[in-house]
C-alpha cells in the first residue's frame, strides 16, 4: 500500500474523527478540540491518503510547534488498523519531526500510553527517550503515559566535499 501525505484541512475533520474514535475509543479527542488544532497556526497536521483511493484517509498526525519556539509536541498520531506495520506511522512521524525542525524546535515531546509497546518501540527507533511517567494520565482508563523526548540536533554546515579553501578565503 502506498500513501500520499498532505496537510490536513478543516474538511478532513470527519475522517480524522472517525479514525480517532475507532483507534482511541475511550480517550479520543473531541471534534471541538481537534478542530481547534486544525485551525491553529501553531499546529501542523497531516493526513495520509491512499494513492489508489484519495477519498480514504488511513492515518493522521499532528504537531504543536509555534514558529521560533525551542520545543514542540507531537499532539496525536493514528494509523488505521488495516494500514499498520507498513511504515505509515514512521513516515508521519518523520514528516512532523522535519516540520518541527523547520519551525526551530530543538526538542520534541510526546506522551504514549504505557500499554502501547508498538508505539513506544517506533518512537524509540526514531530517537525518542523516555523521561517521565504521568500516572493515570489517560482517562477514563487510568492508564499511565510515558513522556518521551527527542533532542533535535542543530544542522552543521560545512563546505561542499572536494571544496578546498585557499588561504585568501580563510
Amino acid at each position: 500500500m502506498t500513501w500520499k501525505l498532505r496537510r490536513a484541512t478543516e474538511a478532513d475533520l470527519d475522517p480524522i474523527m472517525h479514525l480517532e474514535t475507532s483507534t482511541f475509543t475511550s480517550d479520543a479527542w473531541t471534534p471541538t478540540a481537534m478542530l481547534g488544532d486544525l485551525r491553529s497556526r501553531h499546529c501542523y497536521y497531516l493526513v495520509a491518503e491512499r494513492v489508489d483511493d484519495p477519498a480514504v484517509i488511513e492515518g493522521y498526525a499532528g504537531l504543536f510547534a509555534p514558529e521560533g519556539a525551542q520545543e514542540g509536541d507531537i499532539q496525536t498520531i493514528a494509523v488505521a488498523a488495516s494500514a499498520r506495520r507498513g511504515g505509515l506511522g514512521r513516515a508521519l512521524m518523520q514528516a512532523l519531526i522535519t516540520e518541527a525542525t523547520k519551525r526551530g524546535a530543538r526538542e520534541l515531546f510526546l506522551e504514549v500510553r504505557a500499554d502501547n509497546p508498538n508505539a513506544q518501540h517506533l518512537y524509540e527507533t526514531l530517537g525518542f527517550e523516555e523521561i517521565a511517567v504521568r500516572v493515570a494520565y489517560y482517562q477514563p482508563d487510568g492508564v499511565d503515559a510515558n513522556v518521551m523526548r527527542l533532542a533535535i540536533e542543530k544542522p552543521r554546515l560545512s563546505p561542499a566535499v572536494g571544496h578546498e579553501r585557499t588561504a585568501a578565503q580563510q
